[in-house]
């Protein structure tokens, strides 16, 4: 078994929006970034000497324009099928955002939803595997496993390798968009709060060793679970 190396590769800033890298047997991109990280994503693979031919698939793991971004542009790239849920393929076929899916867990994301990338637009894909449960990615190469993780968006994945390390999206992100980059907090969205909630915290019961998040990050699971017991809390008395 070769063990799955999980490659950051930051696509905004330090870790504003992060896309991720597995390196196994061959390649996996997990998240595209915002329209345009293309060419980022390209260049950092060929640092880790990762050719089109290496790269086995692209995992998006949700509906959002800075994760489906630039995945029209690698799928064309580097002709490696793109894997993602069914529940998100609005958000696919059209370029944009899942349609109630930007709302706001805060001030931060009242502010950032008039805002480009989260209301921009990028090139239309259709996914080549469409997932509905739980997926080995054994046959692509790397020892992981995709997540049904849903509440972000309703077709929220993750993605957990064999060693314990989580790729879990936006299921939880660094403070302020990931400029506290390894403070847990909510991003600015979720579609449904308590239904992200369970989720993260049914991930949480695993035998997690590092949470690698779409902005900021890595994320330490036990400071995470701590931040959860306080959200379950606070929504508690906000329902």
């Amino acid at each position: 078994m070769t063990p799955t190396e999980v490659v950051t590769i930051p696509v905004v800033g330090r870790a504003t929006v992060n896309a991720f890298l597995l390196l196994g047997r061959k390649a996996v991109i997990v998240d595209t970034g915002v329209p345009g990280s293309g060419p980022q994503i390209l260049a950092a693979l060929a640092k880790r000497d990762v050719g089109a031919s290496d790269v086995a698939a692209l995992v998006i793991t949700h509906g959002h324009i800075d994760h489906l971004g630039s995945a029209a542009y690698l799928q064309q790239a580097l002709a490696a099928p793109i894997i993602a849920h069914e529940a998100d393929l609005e958000a696919y076929a059209s370029g944009r955002s899942m349609p109630g899916s930007l709302r706001p867990t805060g001030p931060f994301g009242w502010v950032f939803a008039k805002l480009p990338p989260a209301n921009g637009r990028t090139e239309p894909f259709v996914p080549d595997i469409v997932v509905d449960g739980p997926m080995s990615l054994a046959d692509n190469g790397v020892d992981a496993e995709i997540l049904m993780t849903p509440g972000h968006t309703p077709g929220s994945i993750s993605v957990l390798t064999d060693a314990g390390e989580l790729l879990a999206a936006d299921l939880i992100a660094g403070s302020y968009l990931g400029a506290i980059r390894r403070r847990p907090a909510n991003p600015p969205f979720h579609q449904d709060r308590l239904l992200n909630l369970a989720s993260l915290d049914a991930v949480l019961k695993l035998d997690l060793t590092v949470i690698h998040v779409g902005h900021g990050g890595p994320l330490n699971p036990a400071q995470v679970r701590r931040w959860a017991r306080r959200e379950r809390q606070r929504l508690a008395r906000t329902s």
